[in-house]
């Protein structure tokens, strides 16, 4: 069990079981823009933009409390589903909007970060570096192995149907919390970079 929780602890969930995950830094500008959105950038993203993501089954997330605090927001209304707890903006994980891609990308600021090493090993992939900020680029490494573990989770929860079991969607597939969608001006302001 890996605690899942916001900076100020009202939020609360943990991990439950075991299964295949990724660990992976993405420097995305869309990763990016989400932590810039919440305010949160510089306990989110390193220096070159990355922020550090531990994908696994949504099925394996369990709340505990403050499950009132969950908020979620895309950066467009075509974007990704990005969930971060309200009473301090701690940026929680992202999802697809599709529940039968059932994983979620937690993000490290609601993860133990004296436990990542124990419970997700030591193996970080390196993805999205065309998006880093600065020179040199960081090298982008593991993707191939990331996409195998993620089909091995998608077809293990759509095969078992424990897709059904995540807590952020309901029963008709929609997620429990409806997204804000941010506005043009937020979305640029959340782009730029200092």
């Amino acid at each position: 069990m890996h605690p899942v929780q916001c900076r100020c602890g009202t939020f609360r969930a943990r991990l439950e079981g075991h299964g295949p995950h990724n660990r992976v830094i993405c420097y995305c500008a869309n990763c990016q823009a989400f932590a810039r959105a919440l305010d949160k950038a510089c306990e989110t993203l390193d220096a070159q933009g990355g922020s550090e993501i531990v994908q696994v089954a949504q099925s394996r997330l369990r709340f505990e409390q403050g499950e009132e605090q969950l908020a979620v927001l895309r950066l467009s209304e075509s974007g990704m589903l990005r969930w971060y707890a309200s009473c301090c903006s701690t940026p929680i994980g992202n999802t697809m909007l599709n529940p039968r891609m059932p994983f979620i990308g937690l993000v490290h600021t609601c993860l133990d970060p004296a436990r990542m090493d124990t419970d997700f090993g030591t193996k970080v992939a390196v993805v999205n570096v065309g998006s880093a900020l600065g020179e040199p680029k960081p090298r982008a490494r593991g993707f191939l192995g990331v996409c195998l573990r993620l089909v091995r989770m998608l077809a293990g929860s759509l095969f078992r149907g424990s897709w059904r079991g995540s807590p952020l969607f309901d029963e008709s597939g929609k997620p429990r919390i409806t997204p804000r969608v941010l506005s043009a001006e937020e979305l640029a302001n959340a782009k730029r970079h200092p």
